[in-house]
């Protein structure tokens, strides 16, 4: 999993190696499976971070001093979807003016034509 410290914005990398405390969660199990809390400290600052297991989605849940990095990815990724579509909407308006502005040139030197 890819976390960032709340702290200093530290990006702790999956895979990355760090060292932890494990504790046993007395009265909490999913379906017979025992839930562990783990305790470590940013890279970075020192900072405490603690997350814990989630036998139910195959994942972790971090609970202090750190926010998921993909969830956070997925939120910019909506707003970067969303920005794209508004330039890709701005692009065709302006492109519908310049057909419109092209057309009125070639009106008017059609009218200047006739004129003469």
């Amino acid at each position: 999993m890819t976390i960032r410290c709340a702290t200093r914005a530290t990006y702790l990398y999956k895979g990355t190696k760090f060292k932890s405390l494990m504790e046993n969660i007395i009265g909490e199990t999913y379906l017979g499976i025992k839930i562990f809390r783990f305790y470590l400290n940013c890279t970075n600052c020192s900072a405490q971070i603690t997350y814990k297991t989630n036998p139910k989605d195959s994942d972790y849940i971090v609970e202090s001093g750190a926010i998921w990095a993909d969830k956070q990815k997925e939120i910019i990724g909506g707003d970067a979807i969303k920005s794209v579509e508004n330039r890709n909407l701005e692009s065709e308006r302006v492109m519908d003016i310049v057909v419109a502005s092209h057309e009125l040139k070639q009106l008017k030197s059609r009218q200047a034509n006739l004129n003469a």
